[in-house]
């Protein structure tokens, strides 16, 4: 790596030199890795942000030209959209445990009845992840709302409580019920109330002001065939089409840069009341699932080992099927956050698993 490439990132520090918090031979070798693939063609731009403390490492990589650069962050998405229910249950306007159809009546009918909204922010409700006909949708342009009535009627697949299953369709639902109580669009909502509280500038749910053209491009031909990767003319629906970067959706339509994810991140590290109650913030990066197949906080992966090697079982965050992975650890106060354009079943074992190990290991 050449020495002006390692000064580029190091100029964005603030505080006392980098060794002195965090091992810079480690942070070197995570650039290392990300620069190698950019160069080698397999990734066309990338972000990392490191931070601890005072401490800041910012780097963005190939068509990236600036560590501000926006990404389609894609999953990374649900944890802000609980953070944004999670304001209406710190004033008193919902409670975690408030059956759903209380805020949507028409989701009552069976086993829906028993669907709480902590059911849906921790991946319980029995929803799945995506709707059986989502292709069918996206290839059609189905506004968010269709997927929303489909979500209300679609079969649940156990009874809610029981299980922890991976659901987007749950995000979705607990974002409608916000709606209905607040009688505002959802992105609207987290803009005033998440977003700009925390000095999130260049974060929207959908692209908000922003331009296609603005954002980085994700190499969809090597997406699931879920997103559009492997198939013939998705052009207009896959991640980079205008349908898909404005349908806003609260489980993976959000833009945002390295260094808003890891000012959001920072927020449960020392939350401060800016927007949620500190009981609150601590709630949702705590295991909220004991018992049952997976430990789930409330929008946030807490599994031991889901982050880097040397994070600590406390370690929380979430990655994005587009390629991105931010977590942070409330044992050593690093955050981290890796944006590619490179979708998540290629870039997690080639470079987001090994990054995250060498960032984890710098504060270790």
């Amino acid at each position: 790596m050449r020495r002006r490439d390692w000064l580029r990132g190091a100029l964005l520090m603030s505080g006392t030199p980098l060794e002195a918090a965090l091992k810079k031979q480690k942070i070197e070798e995570a650039v290392a890795l990300i620069a190698q693939a950019v160069e080698e063609g397999k990734v066309r731009a990338a972000a990392l942000e490191v931070r601890q403390g005072r401490y800041r490492f910012a780097r963005s990589f190939g068509e990236a030209r600036s560590p501000e650069a926006v990404f389609l962050i894609a999953s990374i998405t649900k944890p802000m959209t609980a953070a944004g229910v999670m304001i209406l249950a710190d004033r008193g306007e919902l409670s975690l445990d408030d059956p759903v159809h209380k805020f949507i009546p028409e989701f009552a009918e069976g086993d829906r009845k028993l669907v709480t909204i902590r059911h849906l922010l921790t991946h319980t409700s029995g929803l799945p992840d995506q709707l059986p006909e989502n292709v069918e949708l996206r290839k059609r342009h189905a506004p968010l709302q269709e997927f929303v009535e489909r979500a209300i009627r679609t079969p649940l697949l156990f009874k809610p409580g029981t299980r922890v299953s991976y659901q987007s369709m749950g995000i979705l639902l607990a974002a409608e019920a916000v709606e209905r109580i607040t009688r505002r669009p959802f992105p609207e909502f987290l803009a005033k109330e998440l977003f700009a509280p925390l000095g999130m500038r260049r974060t929207a749910l959908g692209l908000g002001r922003m331009k296609i053209s603005e954002t980085m491009r994700c190499q969809t031909e090597q997406a699931e065939p879920l997103y559009g990767g492997g198939r013939q003319d998705t052009s207009s629906w896959d991640w980079n089409s205008p349908y898909w970067r404005n349908l806003a959706a609260p489980w993976g339509g959000a833009h945002s840069t390295a260094p808003d994810i890891a000012r959001f991140l920072e927020s449960f590290l020392a939350p401060d009341g800016r927007v949620l109650k500190k009981e609150t913030a601590a709630a949702m990066i705590t295991n909220q699932t004991a018992g049952l197949n997976e430990p789930r906080g409330i929008g946030f992966v807490v599994a031991p080992g889901s982050f880097g090697r040397a994070c600590s079982p406390r370690a929380f965050g979430h990655a994005g099927a587009t390629g991105t992975l931010a977590w942070a650890d409330p044992a050593t106060g690093v955050v981290a956050v890796i944006l590619t354009t490179l979708p998540l079943r290629v870039s997690e074992k080639m470079l987001l698993k090994p990054v995250s190990d060498l960032v984890s290991e710098a504060a270790a």
